[in-house]
């Protein structure tokens, strides 16, 4: 979920993790991190985080997904 303040400004990414229709782990973009919901997330926001690699893409979607389809959004948002 990519929130925005102000056109492109300011930008946050919400990633959410669901199973059994319970969020478990998630994404913040103003966090920079994975960080655990439930217990059930624990592991994976754990390992998801020593992956520096894993981390570093998801914070490089607040462009990459974001800022780069913020025109298409703003044209069919009413």
């Amino acid at each position: 979920e990519c929130y925005f303040t102000n056109g492109t400004e300011r930008v946050r990414l919400l990633t959410r993790y669901i199973y059994n229709r319970e969020e478990y782990v998630r994404f913040d973009s103003d966090v920079g991190e994975y960080r655990p919901v439930t217990e059930l997330g624990r592991p994976d926001a754990e390992y998801w985080n020593s992956q520096k690699d894993i981390v570093e893409r998801t914070r490089a979607e607040v462009d990459t997904v974001c800022r780069n389809n913020y025109g298409f959004e703003e044209r069919t948002t009413l």
